[in-house]
């Protein structure tokens, strides 16, 4: 495992997933009244979704090769540093200026996730498990999932987009566990990735937290949405990664301590930056209208 290749490319892809939301964010808020397949049809025709696709394309080949050099506890947490791209980005692009509370929770962010890389020292397990040892965790992820989508059917606005980004968490974390899978079934060859289950598997998985996510994009305001997906992914990545796939930290004792704590900052500090450009957005909104 080369953890420096993997949070290299993890940060890459990053940036990329950043860029691709806040394009694909505003593409589909520009309609909010189709959806599904309608949804999708409408927005293959705008140029800004097309290019956000492009964009998460290239985000998940840089995924994959982080996953190639390190451990899903490695590089699925880096992942969560889109959201320091992403809403700086969306706050560009909406004529305003980030707020303190953006760049402070921010900052904390960063400064969090070097550490847990830096104490937590995670290692890697195996890449691929059979369905049998899936099953468990599975079975408790598709539960969730469905509790999602059923909840998600009766709600409207920002409760919507954000039962949706979870939904869109799931799919995607079990997307870079799947990920895995298919490098490695990749390594032998056409045939070989062509009769992998993970690779059938991961196609579903995809294509199901793609139209999740724009239609989460579509709800509400992407500090509504991304934080959810971006806190949801590395967390079911996890849990996989330690339940089916055998990843562990390798710290004890005080240094398990501090990894807790840190993961509990992880979340705060991202529920805090998505509440602050929620926050400013509003603000925003609010200005234009007394204007005009």
């Amino acid at each position: 495992m080369s953890t420096t290749a993997a949070v290299a490319a993890a940060l890459l892809a990053a940036l990329l997933f950043a860029v691709a939301a806040v394009a694909q964010q505003t593409a589909a808020a520009a309609d909010r009244h189709d959806r599904g397949p309608r949804m999708l049809l409408r927005l293959a025709r705008d140029p800004r979704w097309l290019a956000g696709a492009l964009g998460d394309t290239a985000a998940f080949v840089m995924q994959a090769v982080a996953l190639g050099f390190g451990s899903l506890l490695l590089v699925q947490p880096l992942i969560v540093t889109q959201l320091v791209f992403a809403l700086p980005l969306a706050a560009r692009w909406a004529g305003r200026r980030p707020a303190r509370a953006e760049l402070g929770w921010a900052a904390v962010l960063v400064i969090a996730l070097v550490l847990f890389v830096t104490v937590g020292a995670p290692t890697a397990g195996a890449d691929r498990a059979t369905p049998a040892a899936w099953a468990p965790t599975g079975s408790v992820l598709l539960v969730l999932f469905a509790g999602c989508l059923l909840g998600a059917r009766r709600a409207a606005g920002t409760t919507r987009a954000l039962l949706l980004a979870a939904a869109t968490g799931i799919a995607y974390g079990v997307v870079a566990a799947l990920t895995l899978g298919v490098v490695d079934a990749l390594s032998g060859g056409l045939v070989a990735l062509l009769s992998a289950w993970e690779t059938w598997a991961l196609a579903v998985a995809v294509a199901g937290g793609t139209l999740l996510q724009q239609a989460a994009f579509q709800a509400g305001a992407l500090a509504a949405s991304l934080p959810a997906v971006v806190v949801g992914e590395p967390v079911v990545a996890a849990l996989v990664g330690v339940t089916v796939l055998g990843e562990r930290l390798a710290t004890g004792g005080a240094g398990a301590a501090v990894v807790a704590v840190l993961v509990v900052v992880l979340v705060v500090a991202t529920v805090a930056l998505a509440r602050a450009g929620a926050g400013a957005r509003s603000g925003v909104l609010e200005s234009g209208d007394e204007a005009s």
